[in-house]
């Protein structure tokens, strides 16, 4: 942790809870994850970061990205205890994603909060394993879609500042100690008239409550899901350029490539990611084919990408 971030560190004069409380049931996560899992090349094997006890019986939550594919699972307390755990499920669309423990934690479940409530300006702690060494308080600083490149869309992101050094799977609590998203991304954030500040995005919590259910019994939303390319895209002066391709995934083998300028889907013009990934996911579920007009070195293509569920590429969780 840096020395800007403890001296950022929650007090509790400044809070109306019981701040060591709620701050016990944040814990640290490592997994690991095979060599030949889809996600190694990307995320790594080795992934670490902090998950929030939900549940007294050991269920936490955390960002999807630290356990997709993992095959272990170590849980750290705030005393240092450690104790295995397994994957419940993730959430492909959220970025969501539950832990098991397989042993006693003891330790305090948070209460939930509603993420639909937040405004801009709110006082919020940001926090990470390691108590108030690991926390942050911070605002609200934004409340806004958010489109990643790997095929990811949020309707109303939130945003805070500033930045948690240790963002992945921290919790993000509020004034009155409820649990209101969970950090994903380290983001520089651009306000009118300002320099750019260093902040983070996070998951809203209320995205976990109509797929709670199912990941606990399936280990995913049990609906149907989206159609996905693996193509990587950027905007770039009101352009919407391809960056890369997944090898071996639909965009690659329809012969989508790094430069290509997309023009349309299904015959829509597109000039936004967030515009992009609304008229791929408007054309069906996975497995419909989608057709992309794009520019390359001055020519058109039509070209027809047949999607998949990106879901059937990962390691786990299964159905049970």
């Amino acid at each position: 942790m840096t020395d800007s971030s403890w001296e950022n560190a929650p007090r509790q004069d400044r809070v109306a809870f019981d701040l060591n409380h709620v701050l016990s049931s944040i814990v640290s996560i490592k997994s690991h994850i095979p060599e030949d899992a889809f996600t190694a090349t990307v995320l790594g094997t080795e992934r670490v970061g902090s998950g929030v006890v939900i549940r007294e019986d050991g269920v936490i939550l955390t960002v999807g990205y630290l356990v997709t594919e993992a095959e272990t699972i170590w849980i750290t307390d705030i005393k240092g205890r450690a104790i295995s755990g397994t994957v419940l499920g993730y959430d492909q669309e959220s970025g969501l994603g539950l832990i098991q423990a397989l042993g006693k934690l003891d330790l305090p479940a948070i209460d939930i909060g509603s993420s639909a409530a937040i405004e801009e300006g709110d006082d919020v702690i940001l926090a990470g394993h390691g108590g108030r060494r690991g926390a942050v308080s911070a605002k609200v600083i934004g409340l806004r879609e958010f489109a990643g490149y790997w095929e990811y869309l949020l309707e109303r992101a939130i945003f805070t500042a500033p930045a948690h050094p240790n963002w992945g799977g921290t919790g993000l609590i509020s004034a009155d100690g409820k649990l209101l998203g969970i950090g994903s991304l380290f983001i520089q954030q651009s306000q009118e008239g300002q320099q750019p500040v260093d902040g983070n995005m996070v998951v809203p919590i209320d995205l976990l409550a109509p797929i709670y259910e199912d990941m606990l019994t399936y280990g995913f939303p049990n609906k149907p899901q989206r159609p996905w390319l693996g193509v990587f895209c950027t905007e770039t002066e009101d352009r919407l350029v391809v960056a890369g391709v997944s090898e071996g995934g639909p965009a690659d083998l329809a012969d989508l490539q790094s430069g290509d300028l997309i023009q349309k889907i299904d015959g829509r013009p597109v000039s936004t990611l967030a515009d992009f990934f609304r008229q791929i996911w408007s054309l069906g579920p996975a497995g419909v084919e989608v057709p992309i007009t794009v520019h390359r070195d001055g020519e058109r293509l039509d070209l027809s990408v047949p999607s998949i569920a990106r879901r059937d590429l990962l390691k786990g969780p299964q159905l049970h």
